[in-house]
């Protein structure tokens, strides 16, 4: 049986998949709380622990530029090798692969109820698709077609450079650029980035804090949860909590477009990682489509490119797709 897995910052998700039963229908899995281990190793041993399926081979997406089966997990203290892991676990092989390209393996498989549509378009047969996923960092990746299939590739675009589109993300900009010299688009496009926009509209006057949120935040070891459910809330809204949220869609609005002209993905943008199902009521409501399509002359080819925000864990069952798929062909 083959162990997939999907490693990111605050989260892995582990699921053994029977090759009969197809890489959507596990037959064991678990999350783990990735800062709670030293190691991936770790966690893999924790969970075979707890499970008595027998495992032959791995497949791992890591949030991380995977380099000659070798990866430094970007927001983690982790070098994880899959050669190392193959000799631990006495296994016939492991693969490693970035956590977004194994999404993007995942997107031409996902179906109407693993999918909210955001805009229709009209998408064009055979064109890129550009795959954008904000959890703990920013991930990116897209998909070409062949002429019989699409094939994902991998990209650290998360981490080229914040741009940004108007007079209150210029100040976002030097604020982030006096706190970090380089300020790359997961800075302030993903969970380590919530705070971030929360600090800068807090310091510079732009909406009021409540008392109790900001109690609840010196108390907290992650920000970002606090941040984003007092955003979320009706009943006792939080004014500069909402404004951070309002201002995150904005930049992720940008992003994607960004993304989506570079590859030309003119067959769909697909909104993938944790945050942008949590926060699907706000990216509904106009400011991320309308900061998707303020491209000034792309406005028109924008707004026919389909946008949709992914609903299930798509590295995992990218994982499990490629490790089945390296199996088969050996």
């Amino acid at each position: 049986m083959l162990l997939a897995g999907d490693i990111g910052g605050t989260k892995t998700h582990l699921a053994v998949i029977d090759p009969e039963a197809g890489p959507r229908a596990p037959v064991a899995q678990k999350e783990f709380p990735s800062r709670g281990y030293p190691t991936l190793e770790a966690i893999v041993r924790a969970f075979l622990y707890q499970t008595d399926r027998p495992i032959d081979r791995a497949c791992f997406a890591i949030a991380g530029p995977v380099i000659d089966g070798r990866v430094k997990t970007t927001n983690l203290p982790w070098v994880t090798e899959a050669e190392t892991l193959r000799r631990e676990f006495g296994l016939e092989s492991v693969l490693l692969l970035n956590d977004l390209e194994a999404a993007a393996i995942a997107v031409p498989t996902l179906g109407p109820a693993d999918l909210h549509t955001l805009s229709v378009g009209r998408p064009i047969p055979g064109g890129a698709l550009a795959v954008i996923a904000p959890g703990t960092g920013l991930g990116e990746a897209f998909l070409t077609w062949d002429g019989s299939r699409y094939h994902a590739h991998a990209s650290e675009g998360g981490h080229s450079d914040f741009a940004p589109a108007d007079a209150i993300q210029d100040g976002l900009l030097q604020f982030m650029r006096r706190r970090f010299g380089h300020v790359s688009v997961e800075r302030v496009c993903s969970g380590i980035g919530i705070p971030n926009i929360y600090d800068y509209l807090r310091g510079s006057g732009y909406a009021t804090e409540t008392p109790s949120v900001a109690a609840q935040l010196l108390e907290a070891k992650d920000r970002t949860p606090i941040i984003v459910d007092s955003g979320l809330d009706t009943t006792h809204p939080c004014p500069l909590c909402a404004a951070t949220l309002d201002l995150f869609v904005k930049i992720l609005g940008a992003e994607a477009s960004n993304l989506a002209l570079k590859v030309l993905g003119t067959a769909g943008v697909y909104l993938g990682g944790g945050i942008p199902p949590r926060v699907l009521t706000i990216l509904k409501d106009g400011p991320f489509m309308e900061a998707f399509a303020h491209k000034g002359r792309y406005r028109e080819l924008l707004s026919h490119v389909p946008v949709h925000v992914v609903l299930t864990r798509a590295a995992l069952i990218g994982a499990a797709i490629h490790g089945l798929e390296a199996r088969s062909s050996t």
